[in-house]
């Protein structure tokens, strides 16, 4: 298995891991115009955030974003891991150590990462204990959030 950054050519590739990552996780059906238009708009930007790609034999078969958040309190940032899917079929084998640990890579390269966060589906019993293997705690906080009716 290789772990690399996504490019362009990808898009279509994550815009369906995030529809089904969207179903299986939420029950919810995305637009496939409006995501492949955010991912696009993701990798056309890296200040929005960076996709890494699980693949073998150029197949890919997992992915993850990340996103930065300035910590003016702690004087560097925070990486939001974000959009994690593995394929079905590719469960249980590593994949997400294996995209986990290029981000975390990553993080120590860039010197100023504070911590890795994300967020969770408090009843998502699989992926907490999953990242709780990875050294991961629930934080004390909180997320809540104020639609803005943007479509």
């Amino acid at each position: 298995m290789t772990v690399r950054p996504a490019v362009a050519a990808d898009a279509e590739t994550i815009a369906g891991f995030n529809r089904r990552l969207a179903e299986e996780s939420e029950g919810r059906v995305l637009d496939p115009h409006r995501v492949e238009h955010g991912v696009r708009s993701v990798l056309a930007d890296p200040v929005r955030g960076r996709y890494w790609i699980a693949e073998r034999n150029g197949i890919a078969f997992g992915q993850c974003l990340v996103t930065i958040e300035a910590s003016d309190w702690g004087g560097g940032t925070y990486w939001w891991l974000q959009s994690v899917y593995v394929e079905p079929d590719h469960r249980g084998a590593g994949v997400f150590r294996g995209l986990w640990d290029a981000v975390v890579g990553a993080a120590h390269v860039a010197g100023d990462v504070l911590a890795i966060r994300l967020y969770v589906d408090r009843h998502n019993s699989g992926a907490r204990a999953a990242y709780e293997r990875l050294g991961m705690s629930e934080t004390p906080y909180r997320i809540y959030e104020r639609p803005l009716g943007v479509s």
